[in-house]
């Protein structure tokens, strides 16, 4: 079936990850299940070798490559490893999208060079205990004061939270004491007033990285917003 669908960028890239997962992650998966240990070091490595950009375009130090590779080079880790699978999945797919398709260029040529390379590890906080699947459902609240938003609320359940370096994430936006929508913001994992909690046990990814967040009075800019809006 892949002849249907494979291009030989795409059978080249199945062969170096499935190299890479063989050489690299096999040898030391049991001990990092056992050991709940997170994979910085295959992180760093899976970055060297343009899998933690695997969507980024070139021009922001990605791969620039597509869909179809992504979904590749997922399967052949998945083979070996599904921590590092969903280390390296959540970063592409939740960490990385909202800021490719929905940032401005400043945001992008920021934050995309460093999520590509894997020096700076993504997370996507959207699940709330009464939000997941049913967005519109989110509690957390950016409150515009001037030219700043104050956050306050939680997300459960959030991927790469404790190793991540940049956040995105959902909020209602109230401005002038109404809602106008929910909106999603991205910001440094460091932003004082967001606390991350104790690293959660997950059956079959017990070497992946998922927590819970907290947002108490955060402070952001207005720029911190995808797609920022003419204030």
């Amino acid at each position: 079936m892949n002849n249907l669908f494979f291009k030989e960028e795409h059978f080249m890239i199945q062969e170096m990850v499935r190299d890479f997962a063989k050489t690299e992650v096999e040898p030391i998966a049991r001990e990092l299940d056992e050991q709940e240990k997170f994979p910085k070091d295959l992180v760093a490595k899976m970055g060297e070798l343009g899998l933690m950009g695997i969507m980024v375009p070139e021009r922001y130090g990605g791969s620039g490559l597509d869909m179809t590779s992504f979904a590749t080079a997922i399967i052949e880790l998945g083979r070996i490893d599904a921590s590092v699978a969903i280390t390296m999945a959540a970063h592409n797919s939740l960490g990385t999208l909202p800021l490719l398709l929905f940032g401005d260029e400043d945001q992008k040529k920021s934050y995309l060079p460093r999520l590509a390379s894997g020096e700076t590890l993504g997370a996507f906080g959207l699940t709330e205990p009464d939000a997941g699947s049913d967005a519109g459902s989110t509690k957390t609240k950016a409150v515009r004061e001037g030219d700043e938003y104050i956050v306050n609320g939680g997300k459960i359940f959030i991927t790469n939270a404790g190793e991540a370096g940049l956040l995105s994430f959902t909020s209602q936006v109230i401005e002038e004491g109404n809602s106008i929508g929910i909106a999603a913001f991205i910001i440094p994992t460091d932003t004082p007033g967001l606390e991350i909690g104790k690293k959660e046990k997950k059956m079959g990814w017990k070497a992946s990285d998922t927590r819970q967040l907290y947002f108490k009075d955060m402070k952001i800019p207005l720029s911190a917003m995808l797609g920022t809006p003419e204030s």
